[in-house]
């Protein structure tokens, strides 16, 4: 790491969002100057090793990370509720909402990080009006999904899209002439949808990095073990 390679927090936490609790897990590094919460694509969990991958790259960079579970196990089973994305993007807002509950993840300047399906609901929840996150990476994700709420995102956002995935491309390109703030699509060549060739997902991983980097760093107090709850 090129910050302190101690961690401060690296463990599963229970998150209560209304009535409901989905388990995340949090790293904090020893040096934190930024938070990035995940959201992952359908299929998929807080357990993906592509998106483990990138928050590794991003804990070494002092950006503390959340990769949690979009849903519980019972919604899981109806499988219409894995392409509800105001429903996925509310499970976001509140996510981000428990984060600001405990000191200092509510001082810390917070962005998120989604693929496929995981990138339109965060681009739903980063277009809310109350949203302050301060950045939006989307790798391999569907933008598209988001509609009409495209056009009311502030936050700078990043699509990473395979140059071989050409459907999804086309749809990021789409996407971003509907995007009012700052943006930029960036194309991993020969890269397809998931990025397994070799030396793709850590392309998107830097990508990634240096756009949330620019985008969160400031300075950052001191961490406390926060509780399950």
């Amino acid at each position: 790491m090129n910050r302190d390679d101690s961690p401060q927090f690296d463990d599963d936490v229970d998150i209560e969002i209304g009535p409901v609790v989905v388990t995340g897990h949090l790293m904090v590094p020893g040096s934190v100057r930024g938070l990035v919460i995940f959201a992952h694509g359908s299929g998929s969990s807080r357990h993906s090793r592509r998106n483990q991958y990138v928050a590794s790259v991003l804990n070494q960079a002092g950006l503390a990370t959340l990769l949690f579970d979009l849903l519980t196990t019972a919604e899981e089973r109806d499988r219409s509720n894995v392409f509800d994305i105001d429903l996925l993007a509310g499970r976001l807002s509140g996510v981000v909402q428990w984060a600001r509950r405990r000191h200092p993840l509510g001082d810390l300047p917070t962005g998120y990080f989604g693929a496929s399906t995981g990138a339109a609901a965060a681009l739903r929840a980063a277009a809310a009006p109350d949203c302050d996150v301060a950045a939006v990476v989307s790798r391999g994700g569907r933008p598209d999904l988001a509609g009409p709420h495209l056009a009311a995102v502030r936050a700078p956002t990043l699509l990473i899209v395979g140059g071989d995935d050409t459907v999804v491309l086309g749809l990021n390109r789409e996407a971003q002439a509907q995007l009012t703030c700052e943006s930029e699509l960036s194309i991993v060549p020969d890269a397809s949808h998931l990025f397994e060739e070799p030396g793709a997902l850590q392309t998107a991983a830097e990508l990634a990095r240096e756009w949330l980097v620019e985008h969160l760093d400031r300075g950052a107090p001191a961490f406390s073990r926060p509780g399950r709850s």
